[in-house]
């Protein structure tokens, strides 16, 4: 087992602490409004390589802050798929605005 960073310890904490109101408010507002998918993407992917640093070069128990905070981002990026999903108008109703245009 490796030796604990407080200071890394910390910095996961201060960034993990925002993620559960950016999934509630991505959640709840069903809208992608201020978000940014590549940000995102690139956040997770950092997540997933402080994983794999500490799975196969200096193990401790801070992998399981990076895996908690990559979970958090992953969910995220579902949430921002769905809301993406969720603004396209359905083919109905993409139909019946063609139709009150004409």
């Amino acid at each position: 087992m490796g030796h604990l960073s407080i200071f890394e310890i910390l910095m996961l904490v201060c960034f993990g602490a925002a993620w559960p109101f950016s999934i509630v408010k991505s959640y709840r507002s069903r809208t992608n409004a201020g978000k940014s998918v590549l940000f995102l993407f690139v956040v997770f992917v950092g997540y997933v390589s402080g994983v794999l640093h500490k799975a196969f070069y200096h193990y401790d128990h801070v992998i399981y802050l990076y895996a908690l905070n990559g979970a958090m981002v992953f969910t995220d990026l579902l949430l921002y798929l769905r809301n993406r999903r969720c603004a396209q108008p359905s083919p109905a109703a993409a139909s019946a605005a063609t139709a009150t245009r004409t």
